[in-house]
């Protein structure tokens, strides 16, 4: 069970290892882009590669979809970014029970958005934990554990492939053990677990009063999704590639405000420090480095940002 990128990993190690998988569970197709005709998830258009059944419910607790998992006659449900909440009586239906694989080290960062959340509270590592799943929300015994260090200029996208890296090394060690009898549960501590929200779009706006440091943490943090966005000029700026600098910017420039202009990059003062932008994206137009995007629009020091 699983719908984005960061189930395929796991699904094709399953593969590999030899694992028959009965079918893939993942969520309907859904409208995007400026088209807005219905994409097929990741993990389906992998599925439909390997010709393994595909099934979609549109609310996975309806007694037809119930029954429907109960047909497959599988051992284990190995589920992974699925996106919607497993009823009790889904979680029963299993013998070896339901195996979530989950991007962090739990109990800390449970909830939908632990990858993001590690980046922009500064964490210095994370990992994944494969967890036998409870009626709770990322709350059940943990099976195995593997750490994965964050880089200092680690991106959400980045990240992302590792911990779906070590996440599918993961469950392949782990799926044997379990047949075996050889895995005890491990409880976790509640008062250790803390809570990565779903993110918003309103959340990639900068706040510029906000130290270097942090707002850095948000254009790593938020790369993938919603990105990292400012105001010049009347037009939205987005943020691609920024390094916070500890020195203090004079006092004289508020927060927001171009302090310094270089070739190939400009410098933002913020509430603490100063931010050194090195790739940006205006409003209608493409990507492009700091360098190109000077030579385009005669930036001066003193205007502001926001």
């Amino acid at each position: 069970m699983g719908t984005p990128d960061f189930a395929v990993g796991p699904l094709r190690a399953l593969l590999r290892f030899g694992h028959e998988i009965a079918a893939v569970v993942t969520q309907p197709d859904r409208p995007r882009g400026r088209s807005a005709k219905p994409q097929l998830s990741p993990v389906k258009e992998f599925a439909l590669q390997q010709n393994i059944p595909v099934f979609q419910p549109e609310k996975i607790k309806k007694p037809e979809a119930v029954k429907q998992l109960q047909s497959y006659g599988a051992d284990v449900f190995v589920v992974a970014a699925f996106g919607q909440i497993l009823s009790q009586e889904i979680l029963d239906i299993p013998p070896l029970g339901c195996l979530n694989i989950h991007a962090s080290l739990l109990p800390a960062y449970r909830g939908a958005a632990p990858i993001q959340w590690v980046i922009l509270n500064g964490e210095q590592k994370t990992g994944v934990t494969i967890m036998r799943m409870d009626a709770g929300l990322d709350t059940g015994e943990m099976l195995a554990k593997e750490e994965v260090p964050i880089a200092p200029l680690e991106t959400d996208e980045s990240l992302h492939d590792k911990l779906m890296e070590a996440g599918s090394r993961l469950i392949v060690e782990t799926l044997p053990r379990l047949a075996a009898g050889e895995l005890q549960g491990q409880k976790q501590d509640d008062a250790k677990s803390c809570y990565a929200k779903m993110l918003t779009k309103e959340m990639g706006k900068i706040d510029w009063t906000h130290s270097a440091v942090e707002i850095e943490r948000k254009v790593r943090g938020l790369y993938s999704w919603p990105g990292a966005y400012s105001f010049y000029r009347g037009k939205q700026i987005r943020i691609f590639e920024a390094q916070a600098l500890e020195s203090e910017a004079p006092a004289a420039n508020a927060p927001g405000t171009v302090c310094q202009i270089g070739k190939d990059a400009f410098l933002v003062a913020a509430g603490q420090g100063v931010l050194k932008v090195l790739s940006v994206q205006m409003e209608g137009k493409k990507r492009v480095t700091a360098r190109d995007f000077l030579n385009g629009c005669r930036m001066e020091r003193s205007e502001r940002l926001g």
